[in-house]
């Protein structure tokens, strides 16, 4: 695509990036195909093809609009559109650099920046997060449904973890959100992973991944974070930790980024590229090791819902469902398994309307098989598609925990 920056464009960081993406992209509106919203809108702007239009026509200096902002903001970064692109577009990372130009140019109406505010406030603080959602246990019926359907179904339950015995260590990113709705997922993947000989070591200086921040209008601050965690993860990683595990995959997607989106600070530049090339899903770590050791013997119906930032970001489709099959679990076939659920991140609270036919439509796929349980690799996708109250949704590493033999009969 012909692009001229304008003058003021050319000033950007990132300048030099957007406009070798742009040049990229060859308007063949094969990511049309496979966008979601696009899929329920059929607007060319709320479409791959019609956002790169915008940007490009943002950073040539054309006026910036609300309406832009709009087309933006209904993206929901799930990045089908760059497993579909046959030209290898990076969609994402000029998605990123055309959001905060037109965030910088267009103020935000009063109650989209209290919102914004609220949840970079919330959610990467752990402990106020569980709080709150505690809190909104005892007051469910007074909450707006939108916030009621982010609230587990069912209490949640003390969650033990094993002790640290092994040579074999790894850290684990433990999560914003995580620890209050679903306490029981690390501690889970930290049982699985004992059973295997590898022990998880904690960090607990980490913090937020800094997603949250970075993609609702303040990416510096989620860099900040991100520094932050590499700093906390450091000393651990320099004695030999052998990865940094996440369970959430939305999180996980991030970290990976973190080379990238640090690779012109001349501090953190390399160390970032270090925690990058040692960030791994859970499953990536499990897949290599002897899961038949487990001894689990598990025959239970499971619909899989592959999170977008799993396998469109970080290129595993296809590696918890191998998982699962060689522990004897049945999965059942999902239809268009490549469409997004909707949660995004907090894009279920900014766009409710569209997350939701999104999560009806996702919904009505995962359950054509006609599963016990829907199991899934990202606790936003999880608490999005459990809020509907239909079939079950849990993480996928708690059904094998709980499929493990007592350490008795192991």
């Amino acid at each position: 695509m012909q692009t001229t920056l304008s003058p003021q464009a050319r000033q950007l960081p990132r300048a030099e990036e957007a406009e070798s993406i742009l040049r990229t992209c060859v308007h063949c509106g094969f990511c049309n195909a496979t966008c979601p919203t696009y899929q329920l809108l059929g607007d060319e702007l709320d479409g791959p093809r019609g956002r790169i239009y915008l940007i490009k026509q943002v950073l040539e200096g054309n006026e910036v609009t609300a309406k832009t902002q709009q087309h933006l903001d209904r993206c929901l970064s799930c990045r089908s559109c760059e497993t579909t692109c046959p030209s290898g577009v990076d969609y994402h990372n000029l998605l990123d650099i055309g959001r905060a130009v037109v965030d910088a140019a267009v103020l935000r109406p009063l109650g989209q920046r209290l919102l914004r505010e609220g949840l970079r406030t919330i959610v990467p603080n752990p402990r106020l997060f569980k709080r709150l959602v505690n809190g909104g246990q005892m007051f469910r019926a007074l909450l707006p449904e939108t916030l009621q359907d982010k609230l587990p179904r069912n209490a949640t339950i003390p969650a033990t973890r094993p002790v640290i015995r092994h040579a074999r260590q790894v850290l684990m990113l433990e999560g914003c959100v995580q620890p209050g709705l679903s306490p029981n997922t690390n501690a889970a993947a930290a049982r699985v992973l004992d059973r295997l000989g590898i022990s998880v070591i904690p960090a607990r200086e980490t913090g937020c991944c800094g997603a949250v921040d970075y993609h609702l209008d303040a990416q510096a601050t989620g860099l900040d974070r991100a520094r932050h965690n590499i700093d906390a993860w450091w000393p651990a990683i320099e004695r030999g930790a052998e990865a940094i595990v996440q369970t959430a995959s939305g999180c996980g997607a991030f970290i990976k980024d973190y080379g990238h989106l640090l690779g012109a600070d001349p501090v953190y530049a390399e160390k970032a590229r270090r925690v990058s090339t040692l960030a791994r899903d859970l499953v990536e770590v499990l897949r290599e090791e002897p899961l038949e050791s487990l001894g689990i013997h598990a025959d239970q119906r499971l619909a899989f819902h592959c999170p977008c930032t799993l396998q469109h970001a970080q290129k595993l489709g296809g590696a918890v469902e191998s998982v699962l099959t060689r522990l004897g679990f049945n999965l059942t076939p999902v239809p268009d398994a490549h469409l997004c659920c909707g949660s995004a991140g907090s894009y279920s609270l900014t766009q409710p309307t569209l997350a939701r036919q999104l999560r009806e439509q996702k919904l009505n796929a995962l359950e054509s098989g006609h599963p016990d349980v829907i199991v899934t690799a990202n606790i936003g996708c999880q608490a999005h598609l459990d809020g509907a109250g239909r079939t079950p949704v849990r993480h996928w590493i708690e059904l094998v925990d709980a499929a493990l033999p007592s350490l008795t009969e192991a």
